[in-house]
């Protein structure tokens, strides 16, 4: 184990944190947002949020790209696919 340093983390961050989400949508047949939000909280947002403090994303592009995954995960559910994406962050308590 340790830390990977590279010049563009946050790209291979975000493809490893699509891979999990991608993971979680094929594979879980529930889509309850209890048992959603634990997956995607254990198993998607710790490659957004690994090292994070290290390779902090300043430029604006980055921080979007990042952003994606979480706005993505979101629409994992029918009944809030309506709403603006701050509201759905929101009844989700992201």
């Amino acid at each position: 184990m340790g830390v990977i340093i590279a010049e563009d983390l946050y790209t291979e961050s975000y493809t490893k944190a699509n891979r999990m989400l991608g993971l979680i949508k094929r594979t879980v047949s529930s889509r309850q947002p209890g048992i959603m939000l634990n997956l995607y909280k254990s198993i998607a947002r710790p490659h957004l949020e690994y090292c994070s403090l290290a390779w902090s994303p300043y430029y604006k592009k980055d921080k979007e790209l990042l952003e994606k995954i979480q706005h993505r995960f979101t629409r994992f559910f029918k009944n809030l696919k309506d709403l603006d994406y701050s509201e759905r962050l929101t009844r989700l308590g992201l």
